[in-house]
């Protein structure tokens, strides 16, 4: 759970971190940048802020906002009938971000899974993206990814997103946060 306070300050420094970006919102959006900490109540280790641009039907697009060495646990994006489950591409704009997908194992990671938590990250290949670089995830393939020292802004162009169908690792989670 997270205070009314707490979300309105995570707002604000994620505002600040796209400003620097030379990325602006408009007061309206500034209002509505989500602060999700997945449940867990541990913002500063585990969770992300998002800016939602578009969202229909057929394609999504949305700022992701990390401060330094947050992570966004372990998930996948399913099948939902007939669709396979969401593409996304991860463009880094600003920092550092180390994307964990399916793969071979890096030998040594640079970013690690939040303390007491490790047993909920199973995925150890590593894609390190700096700003200009992006990935593209398929559907249902788990992924985490972690925000460098500085933080980090990913920009994600993705089919649908359906996050309350998103299936985690960590049984922990809950993706609506819970306001006090």
């Amino acid at each position: 759970m997270l205070t009314q306070e707490q979300i309105t300050a995570a707002q604000t420094r994620a505002n600040d971190y796209l400003q620097r970006a030379g990325i602006v919102l408009t007061p309206q959006e500034v209002g509505k940048i989500e602060v999700a900490d997945l449940g867990l109540s541990e913002l500063e280790k585990t969770g992300l802020c998002l800016v939602i641009y578009i969202n229909t039907d057929r394609y999504c697009a949305k700022e992701l906002i990390l401060f330094p060495r947050q992570t966004c646990p372990e998930h996948r994006h399913p099948p939902i009938g007939n669709d396979p489950g969401k593409e996304e591409t991860f463009r880094c704009r600003q920092g550092t971000v180390y994307l964990y997908v399916e793969g071979e194992p890096a030998a040594n990671l640079s970013a690690q899974p939040p303390a007491g938590s490790e047993n909920y990250y199973t995925v150890r290949h590593e894609i390190e993206l700096h700003p200009g670089e992006q990935y593209t995830i398929p559907p249902n393939t788990l992924h985490w990814f972690q925000a460098g020292n500085e933080g980090a802004i990913v920009s994600e162009f993705s089919s649908t997103s359906r996050d309350e169908f998103d299936i985690f690792t960590d049984p922990r989670i809950r993706r609506a946060t819970v306001v006090e």
